[in-house]
């Protein structure tokens, strides 16, 4: 059974997705450098899905506004506690 959701619940658009599938392909294939064709390779799948990510948002397609918002949020939240401490 597929996990289909509709349009306006994806993360994701589909244009981005495409963007990060040729991203993740080149990361696979050991292509993929941080900053610039001659930066370093990366070899970490994390910082490939921030390069995806990155690039598909330059590119002007919806991707990860979501997670960035729950993220700041659950960011700001624990810092208000650390510092009650």
């Amino acid at each position: 059974m597929g996990h289909y959701k509709p349009a306006k619940d994806r993360l994701y658009s589909a244009k981005a997705e495409k963007k990060m599938d040729k991203v993740y392909k080149e990361f696979g294939e050991g292509r993929l450098h941080s900053g610039s064709k001659h930066g370093p390779i990366v070899t970490s799948d994390k910082q490939a899905s921030a390069i995806a990510i990155s690039e598909a948002k330059r590119k002007g397609y919806k991707a990860g506004e979501h997670w960035e918002k729950s993220h700041r949020t659950h960011h700001s939240h624990a810092m208000k506690h650390k510092t009650a401490r």
